[in-house]
């Protein structure tokens, strides 16, 4: 379960994100499987819909996760070049 602290100095948003991308370094989802729904995350953390979207958008930037229309958001692959 993520934690948010909303009285937090760091935007929610941004601590979703930084949970998120912590699980996908740590292998709990590796590339290729698929990430808990927007929904789901609104769910989890109590969070709005706008900022679940907004920490999503966040890991779609860093090419951390990807879209599959029609069938959810999606750890992508690797590259050689992306930072351990």
């Amino acid at each position: 379960m993520v934690k948010i602290d909303p009285d937090g100095l760091r935007a929610p948003y941004l601590q979703l994100a930084d949970a998120l991308r912590a699980r996908i370094e740590a292998g709990e989802f590796p590339p290729g499987r698929k990430v808990p729904s927007q929904t789901e995350l609104e769910q989890e953390t109590g969070l709005s819909r706008n900022t679940v979207k907004k920490a999503l958008d966040v890991l779609k930037n860093e090419s951390l996760l990807i879209t599959a229309p029609g069938r959810g958001l999606f750890v992508a692959e690797r590259q050689d070049n992306q930072p351990t």
